[in-house]
């Protein structure tokens, strides 16, 4: 055993032992956190295992609801390129289970990931016996890759991102890394930025490929013409009001949406703001926030299934997963995490639904992005507030340039797919 990775399978160890059985009581005693806490321990359900009846055995992981969607793209290009492969998903969190199950069915089963702990991945990795590994992103997970290196299992990282934020927390620890990485057999990363990290990182430049953003791929097939209707009788819209959608916002953008929709309701009474913030938890100090403020509003699960009619000027998001099909109605759009330094949102969700969009100076987690709308003049950088009211104005008073900086937006996505088959072509490889 390599003394890095020895220490950390012993602080990792430590830990897990003194803190699970004290978790383990707290699940029964409150009935919280214990859903599938055995999967998390490593314990695949018997069915799931069986049903990997296939060849090759391929378990891709899946963190969130974003790695979700990409590697709904991937499973698609891998049946076309392996039909008799079988492949198994997992995820660390509730609503990306919820998405995979909702978006896979029957056909390809379902777990939670299990916890970085040299057992629980010893015994998830026997249970499950795949072939190959695939882990989606910027998931790095020293022990599950360790172990499954020493049972002859090939590994791949693909669609693979390394922001600039957290390279910086990796290169503190680069020779731990380097160990780490040394053994992943393909490193399929999206731009060429992502790979020189991750060179930096330690891992071997032979084993690196650049492929895109598979997101691309998906992004195209989910954008449905029917989408947009469904939302505007849910939202009760007219098909000529003016929308502006605030998406994926964090602590503090709300508020400097608001100055901006002050001024932009000036000058289009009717405008509806929509702000979809990211995490749901906040819809209280976001409620607090328009009250104080003076606007009237109504939150989206008091609309319902279009029951209810839209009658505010202003719809707060408090449910999951609607962010993609509310963008089918914007007229303008704003992708949060970029006003505050957070490494923004997909500002190629808008994108390919034909909307102008507009994002912050911080984008750092969507370069890749930001750089294939600003190539074609499509993207909207803002620096503040004010100057994203301003050239709002601007543009509502100019539908015709508006509507030119959407179809460029669209364009672009549309001219960058096949990055899907190409990670895939990866995954095929090792087997």
């Amino acid at each position: 055993m390599k003394l890095l990775y020895g220490a950390y399978t012993a602080l990792t160890s430590g830990l897990f032992l003194s803190c699970l059985p004290p978790f383990w009581i707290y699940t029964r005693l409150s009935r919280r956190h214990g859903e599938h806490l055995r999967e998390r321990l490593g314990y695949i359900p018997p069915d799931i295992a069986r049903a990997l009846s296939g060849s090759p055995r391929i378990w891709i992981h899946a963190a969130s609801l974003g790695e979700v969607k990409v590697a709904a793209a991937i499973i698609k290009a891998l049946s076309q390129i392996l039909p008799s492969c079988s492949v198994m998903v997992s995820t660390n969190t509730k609503h990306g289970r919820e998405l995979a199950i909702e978006n896979f069915g029957q056909d390809i089963p379902v777990v939670y990931a299990p916890i970085d702990f040299i057992g629980s991945v010893r015994k998830a990795l026997s249970r499950a016996r795949p072939d190959v590994l695939v882990f989606l992103e910027t998931e790095i997970w020293p022990a599950w890759l360790t172990e499954a290196r020493r049972m002859g299992i090939k590994i791949a990282l693909v669609n693979g991102r390394i922001s600039v934020r957290s390279v910086r927390g990796y290169l503190k620890f680069r020779h731990f890394f380097r160990e780490v990485l040394g053994n992943v057999d393909a490193f399929s990363m999206i731009l060429e930025e992502d790979g020189a990290r991750i060179r930096a990182m330690g891992a071997d430049p032979k084993r690196l490929l650049i492929n895109g953003n598979a997101k691309y791929d998906l992004l195209v097939s989910l954008a449905e013409p029917t989408v947009e209707a469904e939302m505007r009788q849910i939202l009760n819209l007219e098909s000529s009001q003016l929308v502006f959608v605030a998406g994926s916002t964090r602590g503090g953008e709300e508020a400097m949406v608001l100055d901006a929709y002050e001024k932009i309701v000036r000058e289009f009474p009717d405008a509806v703001l929509i702000v979809a913030p990211r995490h749901i938890e906040r819809i209280p100090e976001i409620r607090s926030l328009f009250e104080r403020r003076g606007f009237r509003y109504q939150l989206r699960s008091e609309l319902g299934s279009g029951e209810a009619k839209r009658t505010e000027p202003v719809v707060v998001i408090n449910t999951f997963g609607e962010l993609f099909k509310l963008y089918s109605v914007a007229t303008i759009v704003f992708c949060g995490a970029s006003l505050v330094p957070l490494g923004g949102q997909n500002p190629l969700e808008p994108a390919v639904w034909g909307k102008p969009v507009f994002y912050g100076p911080s984008m750092e987690d969507f370069l890749d992005a930001k750089a294939l709308l600003e190539e074609v003049d499509a993207g909207m950088p803002i620096s503040s507030p004010e100057m994203l009211a301003e050239k709002a104005i601007w543009l509502l008073r100019h539908p015709d340039t508006l509507k030119a900086y959407g179809e460029r937006a669209r364009d672009a996505v549309m001219r960058n797919q096949n990055a899907a088959e190409k990670h895939a072509g990866v995954i095929a490889g090792l087997v």
